[in-house]
């Protein structure tokens, strides 16, 4: 046992190296907005237009995102570590104090630097994860933002341009 857990803690200590851009994962579930902080988030396809996004198999959001059909991917933007925290806490309403759009079926958040809202196009095994394949149905991004980046553990943001 003590040598899988190695394995696992040295696993994530080498995985925590691959800087990430930082997500949220919202959806619903019948009418509560559902939502969770995630870096497993990758641009998959132009044609047709898809993204996936991993969520463990333990965790609400995964069974909200099987059952609603839809979800949306919010990019963080380097303001937004706040954000990250809120939604990777495990408590009742993550939205208390969000502002969000719900033109969309699924909340998006007002403050991300990006959003894409996608239907359910398949759901993969992927070990103690699910593997959500979604065909895009509306994206945006502002421009000037700047993204929230995951490294070692601890977040941060790209170094300003020259």
């Amino acid at each position: 046992m003590s040598e899988t857990l190695d394995k696992v803690f040295g696993f994530r200590a080498t995985m925590s190296r691959l800087a990430t851009g930082v997500s949220v994962i919202t959806t619903r579930s019948g009418g509560t907005p559902i939502g969770m902080t995630a870096s497993a988030v990758s641009a998959l396809s132009l044609e047709p237009l898809q993204l996936l996004v991993c969520i463990g198999n333990q965790l609400f959001t995964r069974t909200a995102i099987a059952e609603h059909g839809r979800f949306a991917v919010n990019v963080l933007g380097e303001d937004g570590e706040h954000l990250a925290r809120n939604f990777a806490r495990s408590q009742r309403d993550k939205f208390a104090g969000v502002e969000t759009i719900d033109d969309h079926g699924v909340p998006v958040l007002r403050d991300a630097i990006a959003a894409v809202v996608c239907d359910v196009a398949a759901a993969l095994p992927g070990g103690d994860h699910t593997i959500f394949v979604g065909d895009v149905r509306h994206f945006e991004h502002r421009v000037e933002g700047r993204p929230l980046l995951h490294f070692g553990g601890d977040f941060g943001a790209l170094k300003p341009p020259c």
